[in-house]
């Protein structure tokens, strides 16, 4: 497995905006990180729960559909080079609002079963980097648990440091854009070589 490519992707994707980042960072804003612990563990408890049945659902079709893998394999690499593209072209948002979500447990749990970015993140990692590499359960597990950390590392990243990203980002949002849009094509051609 190429885990420089693997942990880019892993890392760009968690790193980057997305729901789960944006609403911690703005409850983060609203109501203090200490108010916002409960939602932080909500979305750690529903990535878990997400990255388990995104790891079952490639498995499942990398068993019984084994001819599945090559197609899985340019999904994935097409779904990275869109995410590249996508932040390529960002432009900044005016104003945050329009996000009013509570601060719970349960309201960060659930965020994670309608987030298509991470339940793609999820299906992309373990079919394009993990399965093709490794197949035993345990292993299979283990890397669900990483995935669940690196994503919600990044969950709590904005929280804490929401308005540090938020200046660097509109300050430097060009040069940074770039630079992860390159790191996303590079990920996606190693899936190839």
């Amino acid at each position: 497995m190429n885990i420089s490519a693997f942990l880019s992707y892993t890392l760009l994707t968690a790193y980057t905006p997305g729901p789960n980042n944006i609403v911690s960072m703005t409850n983060a804003g609203r109501d203090g990180l200490k108010r916002t612990l409960p939602f932080l563990l909500g979305i750690i408890t529903g990535f878990i729960v997400v990255m388990a049945a995104c790891a079952a659902f490639s498995s499942l079709l990398y068993a019984f559909i084994p001819t599945i893998q090559p197609m899985m394999l340019v999904v994935g690499a097409v779904y990275i080079l869109w995410l590249a593209w996508t932040i390529w072209r960002d432009k900044p948002h005016e104003g945050k609002g329009g996000i009013t979500q509570a601060n719970s447990f349960i309201s960060g749990m659930l965020l994670q079963f309608v987030n298509v970015k991470i339940i793609l993140y999820g299906i992309t990692a373990m079919s394009s980097y993990v399965l093709p590499h490794h197949h035993d359960v345990a292993t299979i597990a283990l890397f669900a648990l990483l995935l669940s950390a690196i994503g919600t590392s990044g969950c709590l990243c904005w929280a804490v440091f929401g308005a540090v990203f938020e200046k660097l980002f509109n300050n430097y949002r060009k040069a940074i854009n770039a630079i992860m849009a390159l790191l996303l094509v590079y990920c996606a051609l190693s899936l190839f070589l």
